[in-house]
């Protein structure tokens, strides 16, 4: 078995770290940490990963590559095929309306809440803004603010969300990571070693992997995250609160 690491979040009071075990290139399963620094959300990640197979022999795994800033891998390069949801799991969200004046991409749908087998549930689609002029403004002026050049604006683009134009920013809920992210660093700091925001697309397809290996119905899904979130849908958590839901499910997959 070996192993791979990457670091999913970092901000100024705790660091993510994502441990994947992988067996002849096939992900068979991964593992959360969280701690102050990145080492020790690493440790914490391994040690969690391994207590799911007690006979395993940890000297036969290859040890995870140390997670370093300047080597962040975005996590859902290495999302494996096989790790879809069965239908009776399976969560849909509809990516919301682009405004014309900022995208010239076609919208995309995403999976994103937990269904109930009740046929009348309420749309739960977010409503973005129609003008995201504020954000591409404060954007500007952050980006004036840490020193970037364009080219380094690229680059850090290009690591956070793979590809180097803003105007590929297709989701209102990635130009506000990004926003959140800039407001963040500090003056001089270098694109190459900036924290990346954290992607929400990522987090949902880490929790779907979990609730697939859980093998919970719907109700029981829903159930855990209304007890534990005081929510229906995973729609309705913030970034932070869906990582949180992310590390809970992992704690459940360990017990």
């Amino acid at each position: 078995m070996q192993t791979r690491a990457e670091l999913c979040h970092v901000d100024t009071l705790r660091c993510v770290v994502r441990v994947e075990a992988w067996v002849e290139e096939h992900l068979i399963g991964s593992s959360l940490g969280e701690a102050a620094t990145a080492e020790e959300a690493e440790d914490r990640a391994m040690a969690r990963l391994r207590s799911r197979w007690p006979g395993e022999d940890a000297g036969s795994s290859t040890p995870a590559a140390p997670v370093d800033k300047r080597s962040i891998v975005r996590s859902s390069e290495n999302i494996s095929a096989e790790s879809q949801l069965k239908p009776d799991l399976q969560v849909a969200e509809e990516a919301p309306t682009q405004p014309k004046a900022t995208s010239e991409a076609k919208p995309t749908s995403e999976q994103s809440t937990i269904p109930s087998e009740s046929p009348t549930l309420p749309s739960e689609t977010p409503t973005d803004p129609e003008d995201w002029s504020e954000e591409l403004t404060a954007i500007d002026l952050e980006i004036k603010r840490i020193g970037w050049t364009r080219e380094q604006e690229q680059s850090y683009l290009t690591r956070a969300f793979g590809h180097g134009r803003r105007h590929k920013l297709t989701r209102y809920a990635d130009l506000v990571g990004y926003l959140r992210q800039l407001r963040l660093m500090q003056a001089g700091e270098t694109p190459d070693q900036a924290p990346v925001p954290i992607r929400r697309g990522d987090l949902i397809q880490q929790g779907d992997q979990m609730l697939n290996m859980l093998k919970w119905s719907s109700e029981e899904a829903r159930g855990f995250l209304q007890k534990q979130m005081n929510a229906s849908s995973r729609q309705q958590l913030s970034d932070e609160q869906l990582l949180e839901f992310n590390m809970l499910l992992e704690e459940k997959m360990i017990k």
